[in-house]
This record gives C-alpha cells, sequence and structure tokens, in this order.
C-alpha cells in the first residue's frame, strides 16, 4: 500500500489545508453538514460512500477539529456530527467550489443545485478575491511572498 505524504509541517497553507481536510469525501461530508446533515446515516444516505470510508473521514475531521461529535440532539443514544468554528470557516471554500462547478461543469439550461440566501431567495453574488483597498485581484496580480520569524 502506498504511504500518502503528509503536508502538516509544510511552509504552504494550500498544502496544510489539503492535509487538514484530506479527500474529496472529506469536502462531501463538510458540504452535507452545512446542509444539514448530522448523523452518520445521513451523510451515507446522500454519499452513497461504503460505511467504513465515511467512519474513517469522520474520525479525520473530528481529529482535525472541522466537525465536533456531540450526543445526539433528540437524547436517543446516537451521536451526530456538528460543524466546530474551524468546520464553519470553510464556508467559503464550498461556495467557491460550487460556484466554480456551476460556472464550468453545466450546459446552460441544465438542472442542478443552486445555493440561495435563504431570506430574501436569491442566487448569492460571484466570490471575488479583493485587495486590502478593495480592488479585484486576479492571479497575475498577487505574489506569494514566505512569512519568517523573528
Amino acid at each position: 500500500m502506498v504511504t500518502r505524504k503528509r503536508f502538516d509541517d509544510s511552509d504552504c497553507p494550500v498544502a496544510r489545508s489539503v492535509d487538514a481536510i484530506g479527500d474529496w469525501w472529506s469536502l462531501l461530508i463538510v458540504r452535507d453538514a452545512f446542509d444539514g446533515s448530522r448523523r452518520f446515516g445521513e451523510f451515507q444516505r446522500s454519499l452513497g460512500v461504503a460505511k467504513n470510508i465515511l467512519s474513517a473521514r469522520l474520525r479525520a475531521l473530528v481529529a482535525g477539529g472541522v466537525l465536533e461529535s456531540v450526543p445526539a440532539s433528540d437524547g436517543s443514544a446516537y451521536r451526530e456530527y456538528v460543524l466546530t468554528p474551524k468546520g464553519k470557516a470553510l464556508f467559503p471554500v464550498i461556495v467557491a467550489l460550487r460556484q466554480w462547478g456551476e460556472q464550468h461543469f453545466y450546459a446552460p439550461g441544465e438542472p442542478h443545485s443552486r445555493l440561495v440566501d435563504s431570506r430574501k431567495e436569491q442566487p448569492l453574488r460571484m466570490l471575488e478575491v479583493r485587495s486590502a483597498d478593495g480592488r479585484p485581484l486576479d492571479p497575475d496580480d498577487t505574489t506569494v511572498h514566505k512569512v519568517t520569524t523573528p
């Protein structure tokens, strides 16, 4: 079996973030948590993932502080998985992936799900990357600088 390379000590925030999330199943679990899934069975039905894979991903997301395992809200013996503040901070990532997918993987008029503002029932504005002074930025407008400690 091939050992997965770890990036938890990388100086690149993208590499550390990918290392923490793990894989595409984990992002889909986080997406489902934002959509209201809380129980193992809800995640399993939504994703159709094997139970052993789902168990491993949920354990990793709990260990990484993205989800928290809590007693079931109905008082039953079951456990539920809820997003932590660290997990909720992934919301812009999920929105960005959703918007990118809507833009690049659907033909005009092809049915798909859409995230809307629950108060106004309107689609969200496209996410933008902006400078500190508010200017829109694209990749050509940015440079990576290494942060060093004094």
